[in-house]
């Protein structure tokens, strides 16, 4: 059997193989972690869909291929056929050392290279990434480094992450301070394999090989987002003692049997590195059916509260001079894709107040319950999320994109949540099929976007193929904003906090003054396609929806 580069997002065209856990010759049993890979918007491990035998390895370490490429293939009933290709790609005459069969050629340039010098250059972290910056040195020239350990950190426009050494030496030059900014490929530093002293190497195109084989640890994509509100201190903290890491097949496995990520990170792993394995998740189960574990019903309630970071207090000096303070990586990106919005879309917005005393009413009496029945955090958010697919329903238009002179409407809803992350970042993952859930399956959705979203959790579809974003900066306290578009769609819908006011309502044919919870919603929309008209009936629909809200629906 064929195993290929599985596809991990809309977008995503080519994968890097990180790492492969098996040799050719190796038995394998179904859903056993077999290789892992990088893409350019996630990284993660791919399970054999099969027991039986590691036939052949066609691509090695550090080698980038498209999605669909045959990566290896397996013998079910267990038969070894050598594939030499991998071997071949290093001849004996360059290594100057016989090629023992099986062996990953990677893995001998990194050990064969004694006495020489090894060059660290800057990693490609996706497709479209061309350059990277420095942000941080963890060694210096004259320290001595392990394989595997952490020696700079990069932000890119896809990714921060930490880059760890290929080789066990000592750190012979470093070529780019930090804070610099360089383009894939840009030799960053050296180093020396013997004892500190550098030797050149007389072989470049191993030298080429072994930069190939500069890989990142795996992180998720959204550490393109600065730091999160959690602290990250404690978290390293309770992941002590297993992986922070987890499959796609044991993530879900866990979200069937509703297993949170505390009894994820709880749980001994017997995989490579102390990796969670699918046998570790299963047998945890059988031990909760059992008794013998402590289960947690209530995943979603362990979700809702997010410890806030400690903020530092913001100090101003006076003086007469200026304090220049350099733009971080994240801040920069986040700038060039709002001048793109800007100068792609034609931003009208509209605004109108929502009467909201019956949702407001329904919470107050109900809020508390549905959270310990259903163990879900309901806000207005959902109720809002609700609307809004009904008007999308209602208005098709304002759910499509712009492709030259052609509209693009979309007939399934992608309800994108934006999802604020401090100090200065900014998330929008997607409700997928957003036009199949109720209120209850919408709140439950919003919950866990942004419990992911903010514990680096999402996956690679989650952040893909929106059509349609709601932004709250009403949690902020905000009355009323004009959001930017999230392109390529064409609307965008802002959502500002509660506030109680007079307003004139009409009671038996008479105006009087009463005090109602109002909230302001505003309607950017690009005036290419959705007009005043269908804005501000789309708008006047969620208005409708709102105020005319009936709690028997529960």
């Amino acid at each position: 059997m064929e195993i290929v580069m599985p596809k991990m997002g809309e977008s995503v065209t080519e994968g890097t193989i990180i790492k492969w856990f098996k040799n050719v010759g190796d038995s394998i049993e179904e859903d056993e972690i077999i290789f892992e890979i990088s893409t350019d918007k996630v990284d993660t491990e791919v399970p054999s869909p099969m027991k039986g035998t590691l036939t052949s390895i066609k691509v090695p370490e550090g080698d980038t291929v498209e999605v669909g490429t045959v990566v290896a293939t397996v013998d079910e009933n267990g038969s070894v056929k050598v594939d030499k290709k991998v071997e071949e790609t290093v001849t004996e005459e360059q290594l100057n050392v016989p090629v023992p069969p099986f062996e990953n050629t990677a893995t001998k340039i990194e050990t064969k290279r004694s006495g020489n010098v090894t060059e660290i250059a800057m990693p490609k972290m996706g497709e479209s990434v061309m350059e990277g910056t420095i942000i941080k040195w963890f060694k210096k020239v004259g320290d001595t480094v392990n394989k595997d350990e952490t020696i700079f950190e990069i932000s890119t426009d896809k990714v921060d992450t930490e880059v760890p050494s290929p080789v066990e030496g000592t750190v012979s030059e470093i070529l780019v301070a930090e804070q610099e900014t360089v383009e894939v490929g840009t030799v960053v530093a050296k180093i020396s394999s013997t004892n500190g002293s550098e030797v050149k190497s007389s072989q470049p195109e191993v030298k080429v090989k072994v930069i190939e084989e500069v890989q990142p640890a795996p992180h998720t994509m959204h550490e393109v987002i600065a730091d999160n509100v959690v602290n990250t201190t404690s978290i390293k903290q309770e992941r002590s003692g297993s992986s922070s890491f987890f499959s796609p097949l044991v993530l879900n496995i866990a979200k069937k049997e509703n297993i949170s990520f505390d009894e994820l990170n709880n749980i001994r792993g017997t995989g490579l590195n102390g990796r969670v394995t699918k046998k570790d998740v299963l047998k945890f189960i059988e031990k909760r059916i059992t008794g013998t574990e402590k289960t947690q019903p209530k995943v979603q309630e362990s979700r809702t509260v997010l410890p806030q970071a400690p903020k530092p207090p913001v100090k101003f000096e006076p003086g007469t001079g200026i304090t220049r303070i350099p733009m971080d990586n994240i801040r920069q990106k986040i700038m060039q894709y709002m001048v793109n919005s800007r100068d792609t879309s034609v931003h009208v917005t509209a605004m109108l107040e929502v009467d909201i005393t019956k949702i407001y009413n329904f919470l107050k009496k109900n809020k508390e319950k549905i959270s310990t029945e259903n163990g879900i955090k309901l806000t207005y958010m959902a109720f809002i999320a609700d609307a809004c697919v009904k008007a999308l329903k209602a208005y098709p238009l304002v759910n499509s994109t712009i492709e030259g002179s052609t509209i693009l409407q979309k007939n399934f809803v992608n309800l994108g949540i934006a999802v604020s992350m401090e100090p200065n970042g900014l998330i929008v993952p997607n409700i997928k099929g957003a036009e199949q859930r109720n209120i209850l399956g919408l709140a439950k959705a919003i919950n866990d976007l942004a419990y992911n979203a903010r514990n680096k959790k999402l996956s690679p579809d989650d952040i893909t193929n929106g059509t349609f974003t709601i932004t709250n900066y009403g949690v902020f306290g905000t009355i009323f904003g004009t959001p930017i578009i999230n392109q390529p769609e064409v609307a965008i819908l802002g959502v500002g906090t509660v506030v109680k006011k007079p307003v004139v309502i009409e009671i038996d044919g008479a105006d009087v003054i009463a005090i109602r919870p109002t909230m302001a919603l505003t309607l950017s929309h690009d005036h290419r396609l959705v007009d005043g008209m269908l804005g501000g009936l789309f708008l006047k629909y969620l208005k409708d929806t709102l105020e005319s809200f009936n709690e028997n629906i529960f």
